[in-house]
């Protein structure tokens, strides 16, 4: 029996084998958990279908955190399904691809900021008003994930990494208005992975090189160690958590002059 058995959980943001949304749902579904997924678009639809699948999970649902009625039916549609739910997962992060490149005060527009804070900040605290209703009376949680880019400056970065500041804040401030009710909230910091997402930062391929090369374990993270402590940190075993954010990056957080 796994440490997750039976609970039921909501994954937002999963968008191919190689996302992080992804490396969650599938430790999530080996310790027991039952599933149910979004897709922003028709396009993902089906693959994110055919993902579902080999969880075991029939329950996907079309979602664009933009837009509050989608948000708000994905939960009238899991109320109709489950008693309840145990844990929200947001893994989803967007700035239009002219923010991620150059400077900074060249690069960013007001309409870009915006953009980049809505999809990657607010919409987890969209995710967290919609769904507290079937969150409480169950020890639930909210996950999300985050990037050092938020407290540190990366190349590139730029805008996403003030949206990972917004959601990081977003995490303290949801645990302490949701923790009354036993919700926790906490986020996974992880290392750059090759992802569709991270296909969008100009000159990815030297983080990784980059991370490789310094960090104390001398590689880069995985999606699965990623999922791994997501995992735990939606589980009982994390039940005195809140508020948190915890590094998966292979120790490059620690360093000081990498």
């Amino acid at each position: 029996m796994g440490f997750l058995q039976d609970k039921k959980i909501l994954i937002v943001g999963v968008a191919s084998e190689r996302s992080i949304a992804w490396g969650t749902a599938q430790a999530m579904a080996r310790e027991g958990a039952k599933l149910a997924f979004t897709y922003q678009t028709d396009k993902l639809k089906k693959r994110v279908t055919d993902l579902a699948a080999k969880t075991g999970s029939n329950l996907v649902l079309p979602c664009d955190v933009a837009e509050d009625a989608q948000i708000d039916a994905v939960f009238q549609t899991l109320e109709q399904e489950w008693d309840g739910l145990d844990c929200i997962v947001h893994s989803v992060a967007y700035a239009p691809r002219e923010q991620l490149e150059g400077n900074y005060v060249d690069a960013v527009t007001r309409q870009g900021f915006a953009t980049s804070h809505d999809i990657s900040a607010y919409s987890f605290a969209a995710l967290a008003k919609a769904g507290r209703k079937m969150l409480q009376g169950r020890n639930g949680a909210l996950i999300t994930m985050t990037y050092l880019g938020a407290v540190r400056v990366v190349p590139n970065y730029n805008v996403m990494g003030i949206a990972k500041a917004s959601l990081e804040a977003n995490v303290r401030y949801l645990a302490a208005a949701l923790g009354p009710e036993g919700i926790r909230v906490n986020a996974v910091s992880a290392g750059p992975i090759r992802t569709l997402a991270a296909s969008g930062i100009n000159d990815f391929r030297s983080m990784l090189t980059q991370v490789e090369a310094k960090t104390p374990l001398r590689r880069n993270v995985t999606i699965e160690e990623v999922g791994n402590a997501a995992a735990f940190l939606c589980s009982d075993l994390a039940s005195g958590i809140t508020g948190d954010i915890l590094y998966v990056d292979t120790g490059y957080h620690i360093l000081g002059m990498a």
